[in-house]
């Protein structure tokens, strides 16, 4: 039997790390999906964390208010989620770590704030989940992740733009020459890596395989997930969603919109065919919620947010069976 008594504050009053319990949406202490806040990684199997930065924003500012958005647009999806038909926090351990610390103030200082921050999760061996911020905290995490799971790493990247534009400048922040950096450092294998939804033109995409928004218009999710599955295979792959990548119709709140993007419900399926992708990071960036309306980028990156949760939740498996009653209430 269900309980559905309703709770509050279950962002640090639930007694699990597992599990969904019921709360109002419009009431309550903010954590992503009303996850417990906090930095105990003991049988945490993701952790969510934000990193608020947009100080490598080539256009308008923001993005630093995207965790903050994305957490208060999750409140909607702490139970089952469809087509799934399963709350990945039955079958997963899943925490909101809460922030990364840096100085905003010494710009030089926070690639290094971002991998330290990484690193304390990765040593936990929980999967990181992170909510940016402008898309260069990818650059940091990438280091952090592939000094854990060794490189070359495979990357996943949806996108508006390849940021692989040249840059050889070490202590430059910038969100469009991050991977460019990447893959010149070895951090990425451009050969087994590939990038969604592309629809801005750059001279050299570094050997990356790139599925354009127009090919997926024309082509369809399933037939864009066959090839991608072929390109990354059974390595280690860091997913990574920048927001821009859906059209501004699905996301007007982001930094630098591209007209002719994705669909929400193209993106949402592409995603949900990656079950067989060996998952080792991801991220969702570049929410900027001031320019949103009616929070519906915020909502889109809760979701993509959640749908990445599934992924791994339908790794593994069945719900445990020893979930206390309460925290598999329901809607």
């Amino acid at each position: 039997m269900t309980d559905t008594a309703l709770s509050g504050d279950t962002a640090i009053t639930r007694p699990t790390i597992k599990g969904h319990i019921r709360e109002n949406t419009f009431a309550g202490i903010l954590s992503f999906m009303r996850r417990r806040y906090t930095k105990d990684l003991t049988g945490v199997d993701v952790v969510v964390s934000g990193v608020p930065l947009d100080l490598a924003t080539t256009n308008r500012p923001g993005a630093r208010l995207g965790p903050a958005g994305i957490r208060a647009a999750s409140v909607d999806l702490n139970w089952e989620i469809y087509p799934w038909g399963f709350g990945p926090c039955d079958r997963l351990g899943v925490i909101d770590y809460g922030d990364c610390v840096f100085d905003p103030h010494r710009p030089d200082t926070i690639h290094d704030s971002i991998v330290a921050h990484a690193r304390t999760i990765l040593a936990s061996g929980a999967t990181m989940l992170t909510l940016g911020g402008d898309h260069y905290i990818t650059y940091p995490l990438l280091r952090a992740h592939a000094e854990k799971y060794g490189k070359p790493l495979s990357m996943i990247h949806f996108d508006a733009h390849s940021d692989t534009w040249p840059d050889d400048d070490d202590k430059s922040l910038n969100h469009g020459t991050m991977f460019y950096k990447a893959v010149r450092e070895g951090l990425i294998d451009p050969k087994s890596s590939a990038q969604i939804g592309i629809r801005t033109w750059n001279g050299d995409y570094l050997g990356v395989n790139v599925f354009g928004a127009d090919w997926v218009h024309e082509h369809g999710p399933a037939a864009t997930v066959a090839k991608v599955l072929d390109i990354v295979g059974d390595r280690p792959v860091y997913l990574t969603f920048d927001i821009d990548c859906l059209d501004p119709a699905f996301a007007p709140g982001t930094g630098t919109p591209v007209s002719g993007g994705l669909s929400a419900a193209q993106a949402y399926a592409i995603l949900r065919r990656l079950v067989p992708v060996r998952i080792i990071g991801m991220d969702v960036v570049e929410v900027a919620p001031a320019y949103d309306h009616a929070e519906i980028t915020s909502l889109a990156g809760a979701q993509i947010a959640a749908e990445m949760l599934c992924l791994l939740g339908a790794q593994r498996g069945s719900v445990p069976p020893d979930l206390p009653s309460n925290d598999r209430g329901s809607p």
